[in-house]
């Protein structure tokens, strides 16, 4: 029996473990065994294989049975995830079942958990920006939380490095604060988007209109393997066969697989983290079938925690022992504090008068950016601090405009065939400051599906992100009636934090022990072969979308986890 044993651990003891494969664990796959480790990537979703996996990407509209609606029974099992817009009829199978694992709030949190192989790299908006040192800097002269341990000019090479493989398509624009990266052609911006910018630009000194930085191929490079160029389809959130955007599926995985060093394993619950307090070090994770419920172990030298900010948080706050009686590493007790996501749905549309004889081809996937434009300067001040970026699209109204209209004869059915007034809307991304009383924690008395504790989140906006709403709203009203906008409404959709779905936090990195979880290589600072770099490093969440920023770390903490592992520091 001893011997049987000890064969099962020898063929379940890696060089490295990576936990979750969506954005980030994606990238530390493909860092890690390119780099000669023999790694085994663990994901405790189902399989999506590329491009034969994405059952609806060719799907036109009438095939769908309830037009790309969820039915009251879907509801019923996905009691969190079917109060927002990700979860429809295209993508239903990619998501995880509330039903399964529910949480609690005790305040309002959306929490959109994908159940697939590559996470929600399959499903992400793309919107790639990168963070400067406008935001890496703002928590130590505003006396706000902790210091990043971390500057841009360390960082900027590494973004470099994400961005050539990724495939970002955009335009330089030379801004201190939004830094310019290595950009394939951009996108176009129609007519509309076009004189919006003008009237922007020529009516504000300090504004900057510009398309979306976006990880999707517009032109190919032998770096990008197999991948395509991107259709124009707009279909994305369905899984992409082109490969024209980035996902752990076309673009990352592939790359791993190459090496012959990777080991994927799906349907595979991480547990916890275990420790050995003789060795002082993580010696490999408890894994759940998620199928079979059938408990197993995995070994390694060093292991990637790329779960998710919650889920990440999750895993180490269940990974208790003598040594860690409230989670692995977390003697700074700030493991599941400082849970930050971006407030959004605040914003103004408006009519654009002429234009009638143009039109824009294609679907393009993509809008445009407008820059973090408030409190840059020194002398401003407003009753917030930090600021937001827009993000917006100007579109033709079609047919579905006269639904509602009882119609008949010639006149109704040419109305149905011609294009609309142009419209155009901008919504913004605001900053959320980091709270220590923002938090997510566990409740052991209530257990999921795989006898897990579940999830509680106490987390919500504070008189800074409430303040900032109201600029948010009238400063794209002005924005819309200095480029010609009439009829102009602005709008307050309401925002729970996790509506974003860009939570961060709950990990972060700092250059003290006692105030954060992990140093500036986004190691455990207490457990030095662990290494997190999923967006629960973050210390701070600027207004731009993060993923771009977690590809970066993960790329940068890798390099340096191989070579301290070469050196025998691990």
């Amino acid at each position: 029996m001893s011997n049987l044993n000890i064969k099962a651990k020898k063929e379940h003891t890696f060089d490295a473990i990576v936990i979750g494969s969506g954005i980030s664990g994606g990238w530390a796959a493909k860092e890690l065994t390119e780099k000669g480790l023999k790694t085994v990537l663990l994901e405790r979703g189902h399989e999506l294989k590329h491009i034969t996996g994405y059952k609806t990407a060719m799907m036109n509209p009438w095939e769908f049975k309830h037009r790309g609606r969820i039915t009251t029974e879907q509801k019923k099992h996905h009691e969190f995830l079917s109060r927002d817009y990700p979860y429809g009829e295209h993508n239903a199978s990619y998501w995880f079942t509330d039903s399964d694992a529910p949480y609690e709030e005790k305040q309002g949190f959306d929490w959109f958990r994908p159940d697939i192989k590559g996470g929600r790299s399959i499903m992400w908006g793309r919107q790639s920006y990168r963070l400067s040192d406008l935001d890496f800097e703002a928590n130590i002269k505003e006396g706000i939380a902790i210091d990043w341990p971390i500057r841009y000019k360390e960082i900027a090479p590494w973004y470099d490095y994400v961005e050539a493989f990724a495939g970002i398509s955009g335009q330089k624009e030379n801004l201190a604060h939004l830094p310019d990266g290595k950009f394939l052609p951009p996108m176009e911006m129609n007519c509309v988007e076009k004189e919006f910018k003008k009237g922007v630009e020529g009516n504000f000194e300090n504004r900057k209109i510009t398309i979306g930085r976006v990880a999707h191929l517009t032109a190919t490079k032998p770096i990008h393997g197999q991948r395509n160029q991107c259709q124009m389809r707009n279909l994305c959130s369905r899984g992409c066969p082109y490969g024209a955007y980035f996902s752990t599926q076309s673009s990352t995985l592939p790359a791993a697989q190459k090496t012959g060093n990777l080991t994927v394993l799906v349907d595979s619950v991480v547990s916890e983290i275990l420790y050995d307090q003789d060795q002082k070090r993580a010696t490999g994770v408890r894994i759940i079938d998620a199928n079979t419920m059938e408990v197993s172990e995995f070994y390694a030298d060093i292991i990637f925690l790329n779960a998710s900010t919650i889920g990440s948080a999750s895993i180490l706050l269940n990974s208790t022992s003598k040594r860690f009686p409230d989670g692995l590493g977390n003697d700074s007790g700030v493991i599941g504090r400082y849970l930050m996501d971006h407030q959004f749905r605040y914003g103004a549309s408006g009519e654009a008068p002429g234009f009638e004889d143009q039109y824009y081809f294609g679907r393009r996937p993509n809008g445009i950016y407008i820059p973090r434009f408030q409190n840059l300067r020194k002398n401003e001040k407003r009753d917030y601090l930090r600021g937001f970026g827009y993000q917006g699209a100007a579109s033709r109204r079609d047919w579905t405009s006269s639904v509602a209209e009882i119609g008949i004869g010639s006149h109704f059915k040419k109305k149905l065939s011609e294009p609309g007034m142009w419209t155009m809307g901008i919504g913004a991304f605001g900053e959320c400051l980091p709270y220590k009383e923002n938090r997510v924690f566990l409740n052991p008395e209530k257990t999921d599906k795989w006898g897990l504790p579940t999830a509680v989140f106490d987390c919500g906006w504070k008189e800074n992100e409430e303040n900032m709403r109201e600029d948010m709203m009238n400063e794209a009203a002005d924005m819309l009636e200095a480029s010609g906008m009439k009829n102009i409404q602005i709008f307050d959709g309401g925002s729970n934090p996790g509506q974003a779905i860009h939570e961060m936090g709950t990990i972060r990195m700092g250059k003290d022990p006692k105030e954060s979880a992990l140093n500036k290589w986004n190691q455990m600072h207490e457990v030095k072969n662990v290494f997190v770099t999923d967006g629960s490093f973050m210390v701070s969440s600027a207004c731009q979308n993060p993923s771009l920023t977690y590809m970066a770390f993960t790329a940068r903490a890798a390099d340096y986890a191989v070579k301290e592992l070469k050196r025998g520091s691990l």
